[in-house]
């Protein structure tokens, strides 16, 4: 959750990496987002944005500026199709695409997380706060139905069209199925850019390491390399 100023920067400076958005772009990059926006891009700035005046920004004027931004981001989420509450999201979060995608208030979702469209993350029936929790690196493939008080650990990939109503504790699998069982082992890198954690190991952009997946890309970022045998 953004608590600071400082939050709010490595929050942003994490989509933007997960999302694979040039840092400086070129005069042909600038004419084209004019003509053609990002949309999504512009949904994950603003969520950010209201993220930090809701949880840091008192007094007047921040909350004029809060009304502003609320009436945006109403708007991008109407435009895309999204249901994302503030201070759901870790940082590097990556939305693939526009289309329907629900999440409940009450879920947890951890840092560099990839979703796709028709994801729906709910609630136990009649449960507000009974919602998933998901830990960091995880990616959600498209048309995902999760829901009730479950966790999902840490590395998970989840296949499309899966449907995941109990928590799963081995980190670096896949699941997949109606309902989702688990298929393997996995490694999320393939599938995702860790944002967080290519800050952290002192890289200015993704694009740093183009290609690189797996456990190749763990070695430039110095991460224990993981085992596919089973």
């Amino acid at each position: 959750m953004i608590r600071s100023k400082k939050d709010y920067k490595f929050y942003l400076e994490a989509d933007r990496i997960a999302k694979a958005i040039p840092k400086k772009g070129s005069l042909f990059l600038l004419i084209r987002n004019i003509i053609f926006p990002n949309y999504v891009w512009r949904f994950q700035k603003t969520l950010r944005k209201l993220e930090y005046y809701e949880n840091c920004k008192k007094g007047i004027v921040s909350f004029v500026v809060r009304l502003f931004l609320t009436k945006k981001y109403f708007n991008l989420s109407v435009k895309l199709g999204f249901s994302i509450p503030t201070n759901v999201f870790g940082p590097g979060l990556s939305i693939a695409h526009r289309g329907t995608i629900i999440v409940s208030r009450g879920a947890k979702i951890g840092a560099n997380c990839r979703l796709h469209a028709c994801v729906n993350i709910g609630t136990k029936a009649g449960a507000d706060e009974l919602a998933p929790t998901i830990g960091d690196d995880c990616y959600i493939g498209p048309g995902v139905k999760m829901y009730g008080e479950i966790s999902i650990p840490n590395g998970t990939a989840i296949g499309a069209n899966a449907v995941v109503n109990t928590s799963f504790d081995e980190e670096n699998i896949t699941i997949a199925g109606v309902p989702a069982r688990r298929k393997g082992k996995v490694d999320t890198f393939d599938f995702i850019i860790p944002a967080t954690r290519i800050i952290e190991s002192g890289y200015d952009d993704a694009l740093d390491l183009k290609g690189l997946t797996g456990n190749k890309l763990r070695e430039k970022l110095s991460c224990r390399p993981l085992s596919m045998d089973e």
